[in-house]
């Protein structure tokens, strides 16, 4: 019954364009959800991302305007959640971020904590390339955020809630205003991507996806 509950929530969830304004996610339903994105695994344990929860409706007028993939969703949906990313000022291996994250709370020894650290520092040099510009460190660091973000959205199908994923902006435009409006610190932070969740005002178009053997190759 559990797998086929959790097909029957894939089947549910789509991307809903248009929510119903009028209904509005139970504050202990969005905090259900909310725990699923930070539970949610990244690479080293490190949580490249921050939640942004926009409640206010001036401020998401405000936003929409460079938002043409949210024009509906954002004034409709019962909660819009923004991911931002954590760029280099945090995730460098030999950031006061990383250094401090492994010893508060991976709670690491200090042995452990720069093994660690000579470990990442390798991926990211060496395995990744993510130390040869800004941008290979946070598009890495932005991949991540679709971990939690997925969490989220299946969450929220488990029970009953609606969602959206946007990256339908323009990230530059919205970065300058999440910093204008909110004090967002761009050297720090960047828009990965938006999801919101409500319910739906319509009835979802059928679901279509190619078949499993055409997206899987067995090697045995």
């Amino acid at each position: 019954m559990k797998k086929q509950e959790i097909l029957d929530a894939f089947m549910f969830r789509h991307a809903c364009k248009e929510f119903d304004a009028t209904k509005k996610i139970s504050e202990e339903d969005f905090s259900f959800i909310l725990e699923t994105g930070r539970l949610s695994p990244s690479s080293f344990g490190l949580e490249p991302w921050h939640f942004l929860v926009i409640q206010n409706q001036a401020l998401r007028e405000t936003l929409v305007k460079v938002a043409w993939g949210g024009q509906k969703q954002f004034p409709t949906a019962s909660h819009l959640v923004f991911i931002l990313a954590r760029k280099s000022h945090f995730m460098r291996y030999d950031s006061e971020y990383v250094t401090g994250f492994m010893e508060n709370v991976q709670k690491l020894p200090p042995e452990i904590v720069e093994m660690r650290k000579g470990f990442y520092e390798a991926f990211q040099s060496t395995d990744f390339n993510l130390l040869e510009s800004e941008r290979a460190m946070t598009d890495w660091a932005t991949r991540q955020t679709y971990i939690p973000l997925a969490n989220m959205m299946t969450a929220a199908a488990v029970i009953g809630v609606d969602s959206c994923p946007m990256e339908g902006f323009d990230r530059e435009k919205m970065d300058a205003l999440l910093a204008a409006e909110l004090g967002m610190d761009r050297d720090k932070f960047t828009l990965a991507c938006a999801v919101g969740f409500g319910y739906r005002k319509e009835a979802p178009m059928a679901k279509t996806r190619q078949e499993l053997e055409a997206v899987t190759t067995w090697y045995e």
